[in-house]
């Protein structure tokens, strides 16, 4: 997986109930793309780290507009 500054990484739930989580990736901390990011939460603001699991899928920031 890897991501650009402005790319959306989009959490799907894992169980029945759980929530679609969409967040903009702000900040890299590997120069080639790989996890983990700082991702801010579309739905809340919050700002995280996070280290995306196989649930996760990053969408670029082109393609998302």
């Amino acid at each position: 997986m890897n991501a650009k500054l402005g790319d959306r990484l989009i959490l799907e739930g894992t169980h029945v109930g759980d929530r679609r989580r969409v967040g903009i990736v702000i900040e890299l901390r590997h120069q080639d793309g790989t996890p983990p990011y700082v991702v801010r939460w579309l739905d809340d603001g919050h700002e995280a780290l996070v280290f995306p699991g196989s649930d996760a899928r990053i969408e670029t920031a082109h393609s998302a507009v």
